[in-house]
C-alpha cells in the first residue's frame, strides 16, 4: 500500500468476523478520512453478502483482503495496536501520530504477539470490559479527531453531514 500523505490514518483488521462491524467501521472511515480498510482472514469474506455499510463508503475508501496486516501498512506510516494489552498506553494519555496505521484484533481474540512487537505504538481504551470492534475503532478515530489540530466544526459542516431529513436550527 502506498500513502504518505502526513495527517493520513489507514486501518487494519485481524480476521474480522461480523459484516455489521466492518460495516460500521466503514463508515467511521467515512465520517473521519480514513484513507483504506484491509484485513486478514477468511471469516468477513463469508459474511459480507449481509451488507451494512449504509453509506456505501467502500464505493470511495478501498476494503482490501490483504494476506500480512504488517506488508500491508501504508508507505511511512506509524503501526499504532489496538488492543487491551499489558503495558499499553492509555488512549487519553496518546498523542496520534501524523501518518497512522491502527491495527485492530478480531472481535473473538487479541493482536498477535509478533504483530505487538513490530508496533511503534500500543493503546488500550480504559474501559471495564472489551468494546465491541466497531465501537472501538469509532472511539479512536474520534479521538484523533479531538486532539487534532484541523478546524473541528462549523454550521457549513452540519449542514454537508446531516440527513436529509434534518433542517433543525438553534433559534438565538
Amino acid at each position: 500500500m502506498t500513502s504518505s500523505k502526513s495527517n493520513s490514518a489507514n486501518i487494519g483488521l485481524i480476521n474480522p468476523k461480523s459484516p455489521e462491524n466492518v460495516g460500521s467501521i466503514m463508515r467511521a472511515s467515512g465520517c473521519y478520512q480514513v484513507e483504506s480498510v484491509s484485513y486478514t482472514g477468511k471469516r468477513y469474506g463469508f459474511a459480507s453478502k449481509f451488507q451494512t455499510d449504509t453509506k456505501n463508503v467502500s464505493e470511495k475508501i478501498p476494503l482490501s483482503e490483504v494476506d500480512d496486516i504488517i506488508n500491508a501498512k501504508p508507505e511511512g506510516a506509524t503501526i499504532v495496536c489496538v488492543d487491551l494489552v499489558e503495558g499499553a498506553t492509555a488512549l487519553p494519555e496518546f498523542k496520534h501520530p501524523e501518518n497512522a496505521y491502527y491495527i485492530f484484533g478480531p472481535e473473538d481474540g487479541t493482536i498477535a504477539q509478533k504483530i505487538i512487537d513490530c508496533a511503534d505504538n500500543v493503546v488500550y481504551i480504559p474501559t471495564i470490559g472489551c468494546m465491541n470492534l466497531a465501537a472501538t475503532v469509532n472511539v479512536v478515530l474520534y479521538d484523533r479527531l479531538a486532539k487534532s489540530k484541523t478546524s473541528i466544526g462549523s454550521d457549513e459542516l452540519i449542514r454537508a453531514s446531516r440527513d436529509t431529513n434534518n433542517k433543525v436550527k438553534i433559534k438565538r
